[in-house]
């Protein structure tokens, strides 16, 4: 009996840690929303002249893929992002890599 509330401790443990680093991910992602180029992506992508990444993301259009490789290597008038997103506090103090980093912000546009 102790031995499985052992490891039933041990799953919820697992569980909550998830949840945490799931919340962790959706905060920084963010944080780079707000502050990438430092006035955020919002600064273009929320005005109705230009793509809107969050119905984007939700309606299918913009999967993970694309997003990543306009993310590093521009489109349209979109620059090359990358060094404005890893120049971010959150970012750094995360220790993400670029690949995590644009996980987090879409996560974040896909809520």
């Amino acid at each position: 009996m102790k031995k499985s509330l052992s490891v039933l401790a041990g799953i919820a443990l697992i569980a909550l840690s998830g949840q945490a680093l799931a919340a962790d991910e959706m905060k920084v992602g963010k944080k780079i929303y707000d502050r990438a180029f430092g006035r955020g992506c919002g600064a273009c992508h929320d005005i109705s002249s230009n793509p809107q990444l969050p119905a984007l993301i939700k309606s299918g259009d913009l999967d993970l893929a694309s997003f990543s490789d306009t993310l590093k290597n521009g489109k349209n008038g979109m620059p090359k992002a990358m060094a404005a997103i890893m120049a971010i506090g959150p970012v750094k103090k995360a220790g993400y890599s670029e690949d995590e980093a644009i996980a987090a912000v879409y996560k974040f546009l896909s809520k």
